[in-house]
């Protein structure tokens, strides 16, 4: 039972981050620098991290996660057996947890269309290129989603079978032709290589209705972090970094389920330090929260 003593926001993190990681079919995972002076073994120079799980459905949750590292260890805290599947980058720190857990890594097709349009913005104006025509596959894919966003996941299982996988042969013929003409130091070169090396997790969304098809949804979480962290720069302790983090997964998930933000922490920290059974503490929850 809880006690007044308690960390609340950590307490309050805890039971969010417990019910993302053990309910949801496919959770988006991010991470960006953070530094934090005083951690023990470490210069204040040194970087740490700030990671993000999201998940956007029917109750929208984004956690917080401090680390003093970007090691494959991070992932495999966060993640365990019990989740399905994950879209991510294309870092490989997560690639252990998903091979120890039997996870489903999910790559992401924003980062690879990014790649493609950094290549395009270097074109000589009034040019195309390979670029473009990569970014015509991509928009092609992005088309077939926006169109099929609301329907179930089998229907939606069905039109990616029909519509998207065509595309997608077609993109990698495309792809596999080009790897032999375009010098791989280019920048168009780079995106081929990102694209050919990520082929399989980016064309795994195919397999199950329910995955999503990028990772904006973490990159969204995480967005209003990076945003602050060019004002107030860093932290000054570990304690400061995981207050943050617990305060960012407290705001960003109100914010994700529509949540007046002001009404909502005023709710919380009015009400939470009476919580006197879990019950107390999950009705609290964004998607739980009675604000009338």
């Amino acid at each position: 039972m809880p006690n007044k003593k308690y960390n609340w926001p950590q307490l309050f993190a805890d039971y969010e981050q417990s019910g993302l990681s053990q309910t949801e079919f496919c959770l988006h995972l991010d991470e960006t620098p953070l530094q934090v002076l005083d951690e023990p073994g470490k210069t204040a120079q040194s970087k740490s991290y700030m990671w993000v799980m999201a998940h956007d459905g029917e109750q929208p949750a984004c956690i917080f996660h401090y680390a003093d590292s970007r090691g494959q260890q991070i992932p495999l805290n966060l993640l365990s057996a019990e989740n399905t599947a994950i879209m991510v980058d294309g870092y490989e720190g997560y690639q252990k947890a998903c091979d120890d857990y039997g996870i489903t890594r999910l790559g992401c097709w924003a980062h690879a269309r990014r790649k493609f349009k950094e290549a395009q913005d270097l074109q000589k104006k009034g040019k195309t290129g390979k670029a473009d025509q990569a970014l015509a596959f991509i928009r092609r894919l992005y088309a077939i989603e926006k169109r099929i966003k609301d329907e179930p996941p089998d229907k939606r299982f069905a039109i990616r079978d029909k519509e998207a996988a065509p595309v997608l042969k077609k993109l990698k013929d495309w792809m596999e032709k080009s790897l032999h003409t375009v010098p791989p130091k280019t920048a168009v070169g780079k995106a081929l290589v990102y694209l050919n090396n990520q082929w399989g997790r980016l064309v795994a969304y195919l397999e199950d209705g329910r995955y999503p098809m990028d990772n904006n949804a973490a990159e969204r979480a995480i967005r209003p972090f990076t945003i602050g962290r060019k004002n107030w720069l860093l932290s000054k302790s570990q304690a400061g970094a995981k207050a943050s983090a617990n305060l960012y997964s407290l705001i960003e998930t109100a914010k994700a389920n529509k949540l007046n933000l002001y009404n909502y922490l005023t709710h919380v920290f009015k009400e939470l330090p009476n919580a006197q059974s879990i019950e107390d503490v999950e009705a609290l929850l964004p998607w739980n929260a009675n604000l009338v």
